[in-house]
C-alpha cells in the first residue's frame, strides 16, 4: 500500500495556445488550427506529467474554455449578465444566465477524457462541473413556461449524464468540482444555499451505485484565479460537515494554503467515516514559489497524525488555472509544485512505512 497522489485538473496552457485561444477570440485563428494546438498542449501535459511520475493523469483541461463553463459553450439560450463572483484582489468573474428551456449541456467531458486517452496509456482522471454550480445559471424572475423545478430535473439528468459518459469512458475517477461550497457561506452566512448545493449534488449521486460512487470524488476550495480567491475567509468548520453528507468515495480538500491546518485536520477527522478516502491540499497553487519535496512530507505526516493513512491521499488544493485566460501562474512553476508533491507524498509514505 501507499498514499495516493492525484492532480485536481487545470495546468496553465502554453504560451503558444494562449496566444491562439485570444487570436481566436478575435476572429483570426479557425476553430481547427485551435482545436489542433488544444490537442498538442494536451499531449505534452499529459507526457509531462508521466515524466514527473505520477500514477493518475490528467489532461489539464487544455480544450476547456473553464472548468465550469465547458457543457455550456456554444448554447444559444444564454445572456451575459449572470451571477457574478468577486475575488479578493477586487476582480470578479461573471457567469451567463439562462433565457429559455430545455437546459442541455452542449459538451460532455467524456470528450476530453476520450482525446486524452489517445495520448496516454496510464489511468485518466476526469473533471466535471458540479450541477451545484450550473444551478446558478436559473434566473432569479424565471423563465416564462420553464420552471426552476423543471431546470433542476433537467439539470440533474444532465450532470448524471456527463458522470455516467465518463466512467463508461474508463475515467480512473470522476471529481465534481464543488468551488461554489465555500462561497455560498459568504453569499449566504445561514446555510441555506449550501443546503440546497448539497441536496442537488446528492440528487445526482444518489443515481449510482456503491461501485461507482468509490470511483467518485469532490473537490472543495476556496476558487483561484489570478492568484487570488474568492472565499479563504470562509471558516471551513461551517462548509466540512455538510460536504462529507456528500455520496461519494473520495474528498479533494483544499489545505495547504490554510492558515491553521490542524484545526482543519481535526474536523475532517470528527466527520470521517469508513469507505471514504480524503485527499488532503499539499501544495498551494497560487504561492508563486515551489514547495520543496520536504515541505510536502511534512505536510502529508501532519495529516497521518489525524487521519488514517489508509484513507489518506494528497493533492494540490485546486486547478491551476481555472479559466483559460488566466496566465498568473507560470506553466514550469505549475509543473515543479506537481513534482514536489510527487516526490514528497512518496517520501512520507516512505517513512510511514506505507
Amino acid at each position: 500500500m501507499s498514499i495516493p497522489t492525484e492532480p485536481i485538473g487545470s495546468i496553465p496552457r502554453p504560451s503558444t495556445l494562449q496566444a491562439a485561444l485570444a487570436a481566436h477570440a478575435e476572429g483570426r485563428t479557425s476553430d481547427a488550427e485551435l482545436a489542433a494546438l488544444q490537442d498538442r498542449a494536451t499531449a505534452e501535459t499529459l507526457t509531462r506529467l508521466e515524466d514527473l511520475g505520477c500514477t493518475v493523469l490528467v489532461d489539464g483541461e487544455q480544450s476547456k474554455p473553464s472548468f465550469v463553463t465547458y457543457p455550456i459553450a456554444g448554447l444559444t439560450t444564454l445572456a451575459a449578465d449572470g451571477a457574478v463572483i468577486p475575488f479578493a484582489d477586487g476582480h470578479s468573474r461573471q457567469l451567463p444566465v439562462l433565457t429559455a428551456g430545455p437546459f442541455r449541456y452542449q459538451t460532455h467531458a467524456d470528450t476530453y477524457l476520450l482525446a486524452a486517452r489517445e495520448h496516454t496509456s496510464r489511468p485518466v482522471k476526469q473533471a466535471v462541473i458540479a450541477p451545484s454550480a450550473l444551478s446558478l445559471l436559473y434566473p432569479g424572475n424565471g423563465i416564462d413556461g420553464y420552471s426552476r423545478e423543471q431546470f433542476l430535473a433537467d439539470l440533474a439528468d444532465e450532470a448524471e449524464a456527463d458522470i455516467r459518459r465518463c466512467l463508461d469512458a474508463g475515467a480512473h475517477s470522476v471529481q465534481l468540482d464543488f468551488t461554489e461550497g465555500r462561497l455560498s457561506l459568504k453569499l449566504d452566512p445561514s446555510g441555506g444555499v449550501l443546503d440546497d448545493f448539497v441536496a442537488l449534488n446528492n440528487e445526482v449521486l444518489g443515481r449510482f451505485g456503491d461501485e461507482e460512487r468509490a470511483k467518485l470524488g469532490v473537490h472543495t476550495c476556496p476558487g483561484g484565479d489570478h492568484d487570488s480567491t474568492h472565499s479563504l475567509d470562509v471558516d471551513y468548520a461551517g462548509l466540512l460537515p455538510k460536504l462529507f453528507q456528500l455520496k461519494a468515495g473520495n474528498f479533494y480538500v483544499q489545505l495547504a494554503s490554510e492558515p491553521d491546518p490542524e484545526r482543519v485536520l481535526r474536523i475532517i477527522a470528527d466527520q470521517l467515516r469508513p469507505g471514504i478516502r480524503v485527499f488532503v491540499g499539499v501544495t498551494n497553487p497560487i504561492g508563486t514559489t515551489a514547495e520543496t519535496p520536504e515541505e510536502v512530507r511534512d505536510r502529508v505526516l501532519l495529516a497521518a497524525r489525524y487521519l488514517p493513512v489508509g484513507q489518506l491521499g494528497t493533492c494540490d488544493d485546486c486547478g491551476f488555472a481555472p479559466f483559460a485566460d488566466d496566465t498568473s501562474t507560470s506553466r514550469d512553476l505549475a509543473f515543479a509544485k506537481i513534482e514536489a508533491r510527487v516526490r514528497g507524498t512518496a517520501m512520507a509514505a516512505a517513512e510511514l512505512g506505507v
